[in-house]
């Protein structure tokens, strides 16, 4: 399995960035976006299941949208009204569930910047 994740940068506070990440293989039961920011740990941005039931992190709440298009097993999200707070390494998820056993999936990351 693999995750490309794309789609990150530097942007000023206020802005918006849309990050993408294709995955290879089957349809994933969930996908997600987290972040990790230097000296912290990574955290849950947003999930969203293959039937489009989505979770999203307080702090990103009315600011950021995860969507997927099943067909491209890829999963985006779209970051508005950012602020420098966000500023972290954003990492894809993919998660596939059998039973009572998950599998997760990671992709290398990509870096969001939002700075003036």
């Amino acid at each position: 399995v693999q995750l490309q994740a794309s789609g990150g940068g530097l942007v000023r506070p206020g802005g918006s960035l849309r990050l993408s990440c294709a995955a290879s293989g089957t349809i994933f039961n969930v996908m997600g976006w987290y972040r990790q920011a230097p000296g912290k740990q990574r955290e849950l941005v947003a999930t969203i299941s293959s039937a489009n039931s989505t979770t999203y992190t307080d702090s990103v709440k009315g600011r950021f949208i995860i969507s997927r298009a099943n067909v491209k097993n890829t999963v985006y999200l779209q970051m508005n009204s950012l602020k420098p707070e966000d500023t972290a390494v954003y990492y894809c998820n993919a998660r596939r569930i059998r039973g009572s056993y998950d599998y997760d999936y990671w992709g290398s990351g990509t870096q969001v910047t939002v700075s003036s």
